[in-house]
């Protein structure tokens, strides 16, 4: 990465299958629209409930890419 310079967005994505699947939509919907996509830390992990159940995923995380240029 020397002589480059990167950039940081956070974004939230979720699922309901499973926290792996949520981080997964969340750099698969990023890599999408954005241009070399680096790597990911995923910062919070939360869950809705319903009826008792886990009824769907969260996950906030921030997205870094390198810029064209």
């Amino acid at each position: 990465m020397s002589d480059s310079v990167a950039k940081v967005i956070e974004l939230t994505a979720s699922s309901s299958k499973s926290i792996e699947d949520a981080v997964e939509n969340g750099i698969r919907r990023a890599d999408s629209t954005l241009d070399n996509v680096e790597g990911a830390w995923v910062q919070d992990i939360k869950c809705v409930v319903k009826n008792g159940k886990i009824a769907e995923w969260r996950v906030n995380m921030k997205v870094t890419f390198l810029l064209n240029g």
